[in-house]
C-alpha cells in the first residue's frame, strides 16, 4: 500500500522537461533588488548601475510610462524574431521614449528643475499621443 501511495506521490508531482530551469530562473529574477544609490539617483541591479525612474513623475503617470516601456519591448522582440527591420526600429524608439518620459535616460532629471521637468514630461505625453494617431508617418 505504501509503495501505491509513493507511487501516485511521485506520478503527482512529476514535473515537464523544462520546467525546473524556468523555475530557478523565475525564483531568480524575484529576488533581484534594486538598490538606491548616489542619493536616489541611480540603483544597483546584479552589481550594475542604472539610473532611477525620476520620483517626481506622479505614480499614474509612471504606471503608465512603464506599461508603454514593456509593450515597445516585447515589440522589439517580436520584431526581431519577424525580422522586421522597421518594426524593430519604431519599437526601439517607443523604448528610448517612454525611458527618457521616466527619466532614465537623456537629461538628468536632478538637474532639471521643476518647471522644465513638467513641460517634459507634457511634450513626451504629445509626443507619444501624436505618434499613436499617425503610426506609419515618422
Amino acid at each position: 500500500m505504501s509503495g501505491e501511495a509513493g507511487g501516485a506521490k511521485k506520478k503527482s508531482g512529476a514535473k515537464s522537461p523544462g520546467a525546473e530551469p524556468r523555475a530557478k530562473k523565475l525564483a531568480a529574477r524575484g529576488e533581484r533588488r534594486a538598490e538606491p544609490v548616489d542619493g536616489g539617483r541611480y540603483v544597483l541591479i546584479d552589481g550594475r548601475r542604472w539610473r532611477a525612474t525620476d520620483p517626481s513623475i506622479p505614480k499614474d503617470e509612471r504606471v503608465r510610462l512603464v506599461g508603454e516601456l514593456m509593450r515597445a519591448r516585447r515589440d522589439v522582440g517580436g520584431a526581431l524574431r519577424a525580422g522586421d527591420a522597421d518594426a524593430e526600429r519604431e519599437a526601439r524608439a517607443r523604448v528610448h521614449a517612454a525611458k527618457v518620459a521616466l527619466g532614465e535616460r537623456g537629461e538628468k532629471w536632478w538637474e532639471r528643475d521643476t518647471a522644465t521637468k513638467k513641460s517634459s514630461t507634457k511634450k513626451s505625453a504629445a509626443k507619444k499621443s501624436a505618434a499613436k494617431k499617425s503610426p506609419g508617418e515618422g
